[in-house]
């Protein structure tokens, strides 16, 4: 019990002994204006370099990141098939499955898939 606290203990020195050597090391000591503005060509730019996006484009990001979250939720569910209770796996199944639907709809309801537009 004691070794496995005083490994916990080391472990934990170190780690933190590297964060405030990495954290030391890697401070800029001078701010050049130059290297800080975007780079054309050596000219300076002609215009901002930030424009605005589009809304419509983020939030397709957005709709993709948690649906490509909800397949790996629901991959693992395929696995666990095997050693769970089949009626507690089939209702969190349908559950999850459920609130997925009630998600898109909510996001076909806004028109947030019309493409379109």
């Amino acid at each position: 019990m004691f070794s496995m606290f005083f490994m916990s203990m080391i472990i934990f020195l170190i780690s933190l002994i590297v964060m405030m050597l990495a954290s030391i090391l890697s401070k800029k000591t001078f701010v050049d204006r130059e290297k800080s503005s975007p780079f054309e060509c050596g000219f300076d730019p002609k215009s901002s370099s930030r424009l605005p996006f589009s809304l419509r484009f983020f939030l397709i990001t957005i709709i993709f990141l948690i649906f490509d979250v909800e397949i790996a939720l629901i991959l693992p569910m395929i696995i666990i098939l095997k050693f769970s209770n089949l009626f507690v796996w089939s209702i969190t199944s349908i559950i999850f499955i459920f609130i997925l639907l009630i998600g898109l709809y909510h996001e076909w309801n806004q028109g947030m898939l019309n493409w379109s537009n």
